[in-house]
């Protein structure tokens, strides 16, 4: 008998003996790397680990992907692979200070209309957000954050560091059919001590901190160099996740490690701003003990619905916050204070600095948020200052050096007509920020046409930051609407067109008015009205106008809007400019509506809460739509049916207090007639 003449017999009994070596070893790589209690000796794991390598490779049918011999071994990728996000990996708003982290909580508080919330706070680690894809359990692609959007691919290289399960657990808890689970991949500080001391010896550059040693390494087209290096993981959040239903972070934090998925161990529930400023100060004191380097704790909102209540705002989500750590700080002078106008009309001041480098970069601006701030902090033109700089953040001011005046220096005042357009500035009652009171004002329009034609909103690619200000500054477009009379030749008569970049963006500005109405909303720009709660909007209102006839009283009643978003979406739409832009736009072409398809379940609504046995909630979703019906995340008046599945969460409860019509899954296949 040959090698590959092989009995059924005998290759049925490499095979059992096979995956019983994976799952010993799976286990004995969870207790060591995720837990840190060994199970076996060092020799005694690496002679099974030998055995493995041995019979795989005798039986090289028998290898598969998610095997822990397949770590490394991968060929050097000539260049990497784009992915896209399924669901962004948004950046985190920042604050430094006790005063503006309770500023943030009063925010929640007040859009949650609750003056209990519950946080979960976790050290912010400065390291390389990563997202991991398992299907059915098996790790399948693994990509770096990027732009938020669109990531790098960098499976193979996440595959060789040990705490990354190849498989996901399911001895204590199944595992979902679809999970997206993001984390930070880091380096140790004595570990990045040991690597830049073996490159000093051989004569490399030094990485400059653990940070972009860690995403450097990570970052390397040959998997075999980042096995080398000692990189490590913690996972802390959720992409999508089917077949399997976690209602808060506690609940993540606890559940992810039962799949073999290491999370910090070093995160709290802390129930309001004190026990988080608690945790923010424990971290802080231990932070030099700390094996990693972390730069400050990040505050989470813990229940999931009341993060969709909360929706996101720019790039950011709204439901949590980066509490950095005091940062690095120099010292310069202040040259000067502007004014810079944004599209609400709010004037922001910004200093004018000597150029200091702080924190690896160079600062020559930073902003003063407002006539009080500056008032409070005592700054003046011509003083000497502290600045800092955390991360990637705008730089601040921290204080002045009173000791180092002079005598020259010369207080700010807010100016009372505005630097841009010359129109009168005001200060609203009970408002800290002055704004400029003309709609027209060319710094307005070109904030807003900016956030109109953003890839979130209108998604007019070209219409970048350049071309707005030639547009306006030229005076063919003085409002959002006049992008839709645009001619070819007014383009061509710009600096910087050709007819083929003239056809393209007018091309751009047609596509745009095919926008859904969720993103029509959201592209308008009314106060507090981020992406997500502006798809809420659009799933309780058929149209623009349907939305701008809405009381507060009415729109209190969706889940996720308090009084005040609910004021701030009726003030904007009592506003004549504003009702008359709408209708300029709606006379261009743009007049989306809830789109209603045709199909036995047209005109229904859906919500789904609690686990599905059949089917996933996405299965659900596709199939309700198929049949012309429509899923909401939240619970309202205009829902028809809420399907219940196992352990619901409060859309059940509040189904039952508005009398919804409740069903279960069986009686929903009945309706859909899967059954």
């Amino acid at each position: 008998m040959t090698a590959v003449e092989r009995s059924p017999e005998e290759l049925e009994r490499v095979r059992k003996r096979v995956e019983e070596l994976r799952e010993l070893i799976r286990k004995y790589d969870y207790y060591y790397y995720v837990l840190n209690r060994p199970l076996v000796s060092d020799a005694e794991y690496d002679a099974l680990f030998r055995e493995l390598q041995e019979l795989e490779e005798k039986y090289p049918e028998l290898v598969t992907p998610d095997s822990p011999t397949q770590r490394v071994g991968a060929p050097p990728a000539e260049e990497f692979r784009q992915v896209r996000h399924a669901i962004p990996m948004l950046s985190l708003q920042n604050c430094f200070t006790e005063e503006e982290f309770r500023e943030w909580d009063r925010r929640v508080k007040r859009m949650l209309g609750t003056e209990e919330v519950v946080y979960v706070c976790e050290p912010k680690l400065d390291g390389l957000g990563v997202e991991l894809v398992y299907e059915n359990g098996v790790f399948t692609v693994g990509s770096t954050r990027g732009d938020g959007y669109v990531g790098e691919d960098v499976t193979n290289n996440l595959k060789t560091i040990k705490q990354v399960p190849l498989r996901l657990l399911s001895d204590e808890i199944p595992v979902p059919k679809l999970l997206e689970v993001r984390g930070e991949v880091y380096m140790e500080k004595e570990d990045f001590k040991r690597l830049n001391e073996e490159r000093a010896k051989r004569g490399e550059p030094l990485f400059a901190n653990p940070r972009n040693a860690a995403a450097g390494s990570l970052r390397q087209l040959d998997p075999s160099v980042t096995a080398s290096r000692p990189l490590k993981v913690f996972f802390y959040g959720l992409g999508r996740i089917e077949g399997y239903e976690i209602r808060s972070q506690e609940e993540l934090l606890r559940t992810l490690p039962k799949w073999g998925l290491p999370v910090n161990p070093l995160w709290e529930v802390c129930r309001g701003p004190d026990e988080a400023i608690a945790f923010y100060k424990k971290v802080l004191d231990m932070r030099e003990e700390l094996p990693y380097e972390a730069d400050g704790i990040v505050v989470k909102v813990n229940d999931f619905s009341q993060r969709e209540i909360l929706g996101e705002i720019a790039r950011a989500p709204r439901w949590a916050i980066a509490f950095k750590f005091p940062a690095e700080q120099r010292t310069t002078r202040v040259l000067d204070i502007v004014v810079q106008v944004g599209r609400t009309g709010v004037l922001t001041p910004v200093a004018i600095l000597e150029p200091v480098e702080v924190g690896g970069a160079t600062v020559s601006r930073a902003t003063l948020h407002n006539e009080d701030e500056i008032r409070r902090k005592d700054i003046r033109i011509g003083d000497w200052v502290i600045v800092q700089r955390a991360g990637g953040v705008i730089p601040e001011i921290v204080a002045p050096i009173p000791e180092r005046r002079t005598g020259q220096e010369r207080e700010f005042r807010m100016p009372d007509r505005c630097p841009v357009c010359g129109g009168p500035v005001v200060r609203p009652e009970g408002e800290v920020a002055h704004r400029c009171t003309n709609i027209s004002c060319p710094a307005r329009i070109k904030e807003s046409i900016r956030h109109f034609a953003s890839r979130r909103a209108a998604d007019i690619q070209g219409l970048g930051e350049k071309v707005v200000d030639k547009l306006v500054d030229s005076g063919l477009v003085k409002r959002i609407s006049d992008l839709y009379r645009l001619t070819k030749m007014d383009l061509l008569r710009l600096e910087g067109f050709a007819d083929k970049s003239a056809e393209n963006l007018l091309g751009e500005i047609e596509k745009s008015k095919g926008i859904s109405l969720a993103r029509f909303i959201y592209a308008l720009g009314i106060p507090h009205v981020g992406e997500r709660l502006a798809e809420i909007l659009a799933e309780n209102f058929d149209s623009i106008d349907d939305l701008a006839r809405a009381t507060e009283e009415e729109l209190m009643r969706i889940e996720g809007i308090g009084p005040e978003v609910a004021r701030s979406i009726v003030e904007f739409f009592k506003n004549p400019e504003n009702r008359k832009l709408i209708e300029e736009l709606k006379a261009a072409g743009l007049n989306p509506r809830r789109e209603v398809k045709a199909g036995p379940l047209a005109g229904r609504t859906f919500v789904f809460t609690g686990a599905l046995s059949s089917m996933t909630r996405e299965e659900a979703k596709r199939l309700v739509e198929e049949l012309g019906g429509r899923v909401a995340s939240t619970v309202s008046r205009k829902v028809d049916y809420v399907v219940v599945g196992e352990n619901p969460g409060s859309k059940y409860e509040k189904a039952r207090a508005l009398g919804i019509p409740i069903i279960t899954e069986e009686e929903f296949l009945k309706l859909v007639g899967k059954k």
